[in-house]
């Protein structure tokens, strides 16, 4: 079917992607999506972006199998919800229903979204959960494949799994400090930087200075249909919001909300009092400190390629207030905020916690306990560096005696245009070839085009075997020759390499036009030679596909499925 044309593409009003030249309100069904070219698929194993631990995961290598619960297949959900429903009560669903009530009371959300949000008051809802920091402009583009992956668990949960109710939930990281992390976005290789000084939560930060952003993205977007809908989407999330978790609340549910997401944010004053116990067992105790440690060893142990994706603290806690997120540490008996003069006994400390939990603000390792805590959730889905310190923290969650979720790795995806797809049929470049690093890519190519024979992997089978009848007669003469004939192997081995090398090399500058095109077209889909989604950011594929991209990718992505996939978009 062909691409549907508008006067104004996605006007961000609820339930609408664009009016259409009529002036009729024009709503995607999924027989009225754009068609797409068949979609290929790679194992993640396969890719070489993807660490060991996470292959050993999908793998379910028996050796991980202590740091996690249950593997994410439809049949494990039934245990998942059992074990959730029996430990979430229902004072906690009443308080989250109050507090997601109240953090939507300015935002004009769809009916979808406000019913999930009642619906969580009931023991039969569950929630599915991702979380990301608050990117300007949401950042990179695997943004919306967190959240499409959720949405579309949720669908498959629902089919199977008839009698329950289950959510998409995106967390915001409002609490996050790192700034630097989320101050820009790509487009089209041009970096697009808000400049500021920031201390504090970031979600508190005002979004002043954020026209100027604007009006240098505008100049690169030019004045077509999706740029003006890019531009207007821009100005009423950032423009018209006071801070970031405003904004990044409003632009979410501008592209998600007739999916029915829901977007957490937990710096709560409500919320957190559902999770005094743990920060008063975090403070006191160290639990966590304790059992993460103890975690990550044990993984060290299993294989040295295993990364140990976050440090654990003594107490794992911020101290927060206006413009202050600052680590709370224990010195000589009393608990003292750092880089400020603020110190408590530990008697005023728990009198605080009780009476202020709000100042009490989660890091990296207890951030998913109050996630869980809060939420009647089943599973995070998560990139490669989450999941991995997700492992780490098993055996604390146990100590805790709060139920562990199904890890899921996020859809993974890389979107070729029809463009792209006629220039690597022309240069005869199978598309699963350009996931290989840039040198290995080049080296590949040359070979397959050059009209000479550049492998001499022959040759160096036939000189082995040449030497191993002088290993032979070595044996059966002087033993003291063996040394001497590998050192002459090695060798000769070496020089065959070397004019292989140099061979490579002069092809290469005799082909350089080929090669330059095939190297360019890679620099587009894999730019910085990274993945895709990691770089780019959604407007550079909104601006060429336009309001059809959300859509598309909640057609396409499979979050069980458990592979990348390539999306050929026309």
């Amino acid at each position: 079917m062909p691409k549907l044309r508008s006067k104004l593409v996605f006007l961000f009003g609820v339930n609408e992607f664009f009016r259409a030249e009529n002036g009729q309100k024009r709503i995607f069904t999924q027989n009225s999506r754009p068609s797409i070219m068949p979609s290929d698929c790679i194992p993640f194993q396969e890719t070489g972006y993807f660490s060991k631990l996470i292959c050993d995961y999908l793998d379910r290598a028996e050796a991980l199998a202590p740091f996690y619960e249950r593997f994410p297949s439809l049949e494990n959900f039934e245990g998942q919800m059992a074990e959730k429903a029996s430990s979430f009560s229902t004072e906690n669903r009443k308080t989250l229903v109050e507090a997601l009530s109240a953090q939507y009371q300015h935002l004009e959300a769809s009916k979808k979204t406000l019913s999930n949000i009642a619906a969580l008051a009931d023991a039969q809802t569950f929630t599915i959960t991702t979380g990301h920091q608050l990117n300007l402009f949401t950042g990179p583009l695997y943004f919306l494949y967190k959240i499409v992956s959720t949405i579309n668990l949720c669908k498959e949960l629902s089919k199977k799994y008839t009698t329950y109710r289950f959510v998409p939930v995106y967390w915001m990281a409002t609490e996050d400090h790192d700034f630097d992390e989320i101050n820009f976005f790509n487009y089209h290789g041009k970096k697009f930087q808000w400049n500021r000084n920031s201390s504090g939560a970031v979600g508190e930060l005002s979004t002043d200075g954020l026209e100027d952003v604007l009006e240098l993205f505008s100049l690169e977007l030019g004045n077509s249909q999706h740029a003006q809908a890019l531009q207007e989407l821009f100005q009423k999330a950032y423009l018209n919001h006071p801070n970031l978790a405003d904004a990044t609340r409003f632009l979410a549910n501008a592209l998600f909300a007739d999916e029915g997401l829901v977007i957490v944010d937990g710096n709560d004053a409500k919320l957190k009092r559902l999770f005094i116990p743990y920060l008063k067992q975090e403070v006191f105790e160290q639990t966590t400190f304790k059992a993460v440690s103890e975690t990550s060893a044990a993984l060290k142990e299993i294989h040295a390629d295993y990364p140990i994706q976050v440090t654990p603290r003594e107490i794992n806690l911020f101290y927060l207030d206006k413009s202050l997120r600052e680590r709370l540490v224990e010195e000589n008996g009393r608990y003292r905020v750092l880089e400020t003069e603020l110190s408590f006994t530990k008697e005023a400390l728990s009198e605080l916690i009780e009476s202020h939990p709000e100042r009490f603000s989660p890091n990296v390792i207890t951030r998913p306990l109050y996630q869980e805590v809060i939420l009647p959730n089943l599973c995070y889905i998560g990139g490669g560096g989450e999941l991995a310190y997700w492992f780490q923290l098993k055996t604390a969650f146990a100590t805790m005696q709060v139920p562990f979720p199904i890890l899921l790795l996020r859809n993974s995806a890389l979107l070729v245009s029809r463009k792209q797809m006629t220039k690597l049929e022309k240069l005869d470049i199978p598309i699963k070839k350009l996931f290989l690093k840039r040198n290995d890519f080049i080296n590949r190519h040359v070979r397959k085009i050059s009209n000479i024979e550049i492998d001499f992997t022959e040759q160096k089978e036939h000189l082995s075997q040449q030497f191993e009848a002088l290993y032979a007669l070595a044996e059966q003469t002087d033993k003291s020759f063996l040394g001497a004939v590998k050192a002459q192997e090695v060798k000769q081995l070496k020089g065959l390499a070397h004019l292989e090398k140099r061979l490579l090399k002069g092809q290469k500058r005799k082909l350089k036009d080929q090669v330059a095109r095939a190297v360019a077209l890679q620099e587009q889909l894999f730019p910085q030679q990274n993945l895709q989604e990691r770089v780019g950011n959604f407007s550079e594929f909104y601006q060429e596909i336009g309001p059809e991209l959300i859509p598309l990718l909640l057609d396409q992505l499979k979050p069980l499925e458990l592979q990348f996939q390539i999306l050929h978009i026309n």
